[in-house]
C-alpha cells in the first residue's frame, strides 16, 4: 500500500489502514470504551467486524482462521477483563501453532481521570503466552509494529500476538503520509542436502520403518509430499491426534491415531519398528510414544529444530520447509528391498477389526462407537468436525477416518474446553458451501454456549452435536482408573432443545439410538443452525481402554 499523502490519520484509522494492508477480512470482538474510535475507523474499512458474545469465543475464531487460512487472525477487546478473558485464547492459538493477533484497549497514558480503575498490565501478562507483545505509545509507530507483530505470528512455529492500543493513541493524530509497510514475500528455508541425504540413508538400511504424521504436516503441500512418499515406499503410517487426515486415512497403509500415548494397538506397530520418520511433530501435543535410551531411531522431519525431553530425542534432524522435505526423500530415497512390513501389516488388521466392533451397537443411551459411527456416514469426504475437548475426543480421534487435511479440527495442546461451537462456527463462515458440525461434550459446549447467538445471527449453516453425561466424564474416567471414589464431577444441564430453541436455532433430542443418523441427517439437509442433544453411555471407557486394550494388543 502507498503512503497516503490525502488526509491526515488519527491511529486508530492507520492501525485499520495497515490491518487492510496485511489481507485482514475479519476482525472479531467484543469491545468497550476504549476500542471507540478504533471502531469508528473500522465501520469505515472494508474489514468485517463479526461481534462476539464472549472474548474467549472470539479469540478462538480468530485462532482457527489462522489454523484453517494459515493467514493471522485477528480479535479484538477492551482493557482489563475483556483482555483477560483472550488469555485461554492466546495460549491455544500460542500452544496449537496458530497465527492469530489479539488488540486490547487501555485507558490514555499521557494522562489519567480514572487512577488505576480496569487497569493491568496486560502487556506483561501476555509475555508468557505470545511470540510478541508491545504497548504502542506513538501513533507513527503503529505501521511498523502490526508488520512486525504479523510477521512472527506467521513465521514458523506461528503463534499468538499481541498488541495494546490506548484510548488516546487511538485518538491523536499520526504524521501525513505516515508510511504502511508491505507484508514480506519471505520464503521458508529449504532443508540441506546432506541432512536430506542422511534421512534417506538410515531409512535405506532400516528394516521395518514407520511414519508418523504430526499436527505441523497438516497443511496441503505436505499432504501432497507425504502421500507420494507412501505410495513411493510402500512405508505404512500412523498420525497424531492433530496429525489426522494429512493422508486420506482410507489407505491401505495407514495404521491408526495415536489418540493414547502408549497401550493402544498402534503402539504395538511402534514398538516393531526400527526407524520412525517423525513429520511435523512438536513435543506441546501429547506424546504419540515414548522414546527409549537405545530403542528404535527416530527422524525430525519439521520446519524447526526438536525440543528435547525426556521421551522425545530425536537421532536426527531434517529442518526446513516440510513438503520440500519429504518430496526430497519421496523422491530419492526410493524403496528398499530388505524392508519388511510384515509384522505392521498384522497389527493393521487388528486394528481394523477392533474400530469396527459395536459400531452399529444399538443400545441407548448410545455408545460413543455409535456415535462416531453415525456422524461418519452422515458427514462427506470434505465434511469439517470441529471436536471440543472431552472423553469423545479420544474415540473420535481413533475411531473417526478423516479423508482430508483439516477436516478433522481438534486441539491437542492446550486441549482447552468451550473452543468446539466457535472453531466450527469459523469453519462454516469460511466454507459456507461445506457441510461442518460442532462435537462438544455437555460441559465444554456450556463454556461458549451463548455463542449460539452469533451463530444464528451469522446466518451460519451449523450442527452443534452434544454428547450429553451430565458430568465431565473425561475427569470421571481417571477419577476411576487411578481408584479414587465417584465425586464431586455430575451436574444438571439445561433443556437443550428448549436452550437452541431460545437462541433462534432448531433443537432436536435423541430418545433412540436409530434416531441419531437420520436427526443429523435432516439437520445438515435443512441449514441453519441446529443442536442435536444425544446421552452417551460412557461405560465403553472403561470396557475398552482399561480392560480390552491391555489384553489384545499384549498378543500382538
Amino acid at each position: 500500500m502507498a503512503n497516503d499523502h490525502r488526509q491526515t490519520l488519527n491511529g486508530a484509522e492507520v492501525f485499520i489502514r495497515a490491518l487492510e494492508n496485511e489481507g485482514v477480512k475479519y476482525i472479531f470482538a467484543v469491545p468497550g470504551e476504549e476500542n471507540l474510535a478504533f471502531l469508528e475507523a473500522l465501520r469505515n474499512s472494508g474489514i468485517r467486524l463479526v461481534l462476539n458474545r464472549h472474548e474467549q469465543a472470539a479469540g478462538f475464531m480468530a485462532a482457527t482462521y489462522g489454523r484453517l487460512t494459515g493467514q493471522v487472525g485477528v480479535c479484538l477487546s477492551t482493557l482489563g477483563p475483556g483482555a483477560t478473558n483472550l488469555v485461554t485464547a492466546a495460549a491455544y492459538a500460542q500452544l496449537g501453532g496458530m497465527p492469530m493477533m489479539m488488540i486490547s484497549g487501555q485507558k490514555p497514558i499521557k494522562s489519567s481521570k480514572q487512577g488505576l480503575f480496569q487497569i493491568l498490565d496486560v502487556v506483561d501478562l501476555m509475555r508468557p503466552l505470545t511470540k510478541y507483545t508491545r504497548q504502542i505509545s506513538n501513533a507513527n509507530t503503529i505501521p511498523a509494529k502490526v508488520r512486525e507483530a504479523f510477521r512472527l505470528a506467521s513465521e514458523e512455529r506461528p503463534g499468538a500476538v499481541h498488541l495494546e492500543l490506548p484510548e488516546d493513541i487511538a485518538e491523536e493524530s499520526a504524521e501525513a503520509g505516515i508510511h504502511i509497510f508491505n507484508p514480506s514475500d519471505a520464503r521458508r528455508p529449504t532443508a540441506s542436502e546432506k541432512s536430506l541425504d542422511m534421512a534417506c540413508d538410515m531409512l535405506r538400511r532400516a528394516h521395518h520403518p514407520l511414519i508418523m504424521i504430526g499436527a505441523g504436516a497438516n497443511r496441503k503441500r505436505v499432504s501432497k509430499a507425504l502421500l507420494h512418499l507412501v505410495d513411493v515406499t510402500g512405508i505404512p503410517f500412523f498420525t497424531t491426534q492433530m496429525g489426522k487426515g494429512v493422508i486420506d486415512e482410507r489407505h491401505p497403509r495407514y495404521m491408526g491415531n495415536a489418540a493414547l500415548s502408549a497401550g493402544d494397538f498402534v503402539h504395538c506397530a511402534i514398538d516393531r519398528a526400527d526407524l520412525v520418520i517423525n513429520v511435523g511433530h512438536d513435543v506441546v501435543e501429547k506424546p504419540p510414544f515414548f522414546m527409549t535410551p537405545g530403542g528404535k531411531k527416530v527422524i525430525h522431519v519439521n520446519f524447526s529444530g526438536a525440543d528435547v525431553d525426556p521421551v522425545y530425542f530425536p537421532q536426527h534432524e531434517v529442518v526446513g520447509d516440510i513438503a520440500n522435505s519429504v518430496e526430497y526423500m519421496a523422491e530419492h530415497c526410493g524403496q528398499c528391498a530388505n524392508h519388511d512390513f510384515t509384522g505392521l501389516m498384522e497389527v493393521k488388521q487388528a486394528v481394523d477389526k477392533h474400530l469396527q466392533e459395536r459400531a452399529t451397537d444399538d443400545r441407548f443411551p448410545v455408545i460413543p462407537q455409535r456415535i462416531v459411527h453415525d456422524v461418519r456416514s452422515v458427514m462427506p469426504d470434505d465434511g469439517i468436525i470441529a471436536l471440543d475437548n472431552g472423553m469423545y475426543k479420544l474415540w473420535f480421534a481413533r475411531n473417526y477416518p478423516a479423508y482430508d487435511n483439516n477436516t478433522v479440527l481438534l486441539d491437542n495442546s492446550l486441549a482447552s474446553m468451550g473452543a468446539g461451537l466457535p472453531s466450527g462456527m469459523m469453519a462454516a463462515m469460511l466454507y459456507p458451501e461445506l457441510k461442518v458440525m460442532s462435537i462438544c461434550g455437555d460441559g465444554g459446549f456450556m463454556m461458549n454456549s451463548q455463542e449460539l447467538e452469533t451463530a444464528v445471527r451469522l446466518g451460519l449453516n451449523l450442527v452443534v452435536l452434544i454428547i450429553n453425561d451430565s458430568a465431565y466424564g473425561m475427569i470421571k474416567w481417571k477419577q476411576g482408573q487411578d481408584g479414587y471414589e465417584d465425586f464431586g464431577l455430575d451436574y444438571r444441564n439445561p433443556d437443550f432443545v428448549k436452550y437452541a430453541d431460545s437462541y433462534g436455532a432448531v433443537g432436536h433430542r435423541v430418545n433412540r439410538t436409530e434416531e441419531l443418523r437420520p436427526t443429523l441427517e435432516r439437520a445438515l439437509e435443512a441449514g441453519g443452525v441446529h443442536l442435536v442433544d444425544v446421552p452417551v453411555d460412557y461405560s465403553e471407557n472403561r470396557r475398552v481402554f482399561d480392560e480390552e486394550l491391555a489384553e489384545l494388543t499384549c498378543r500382538l
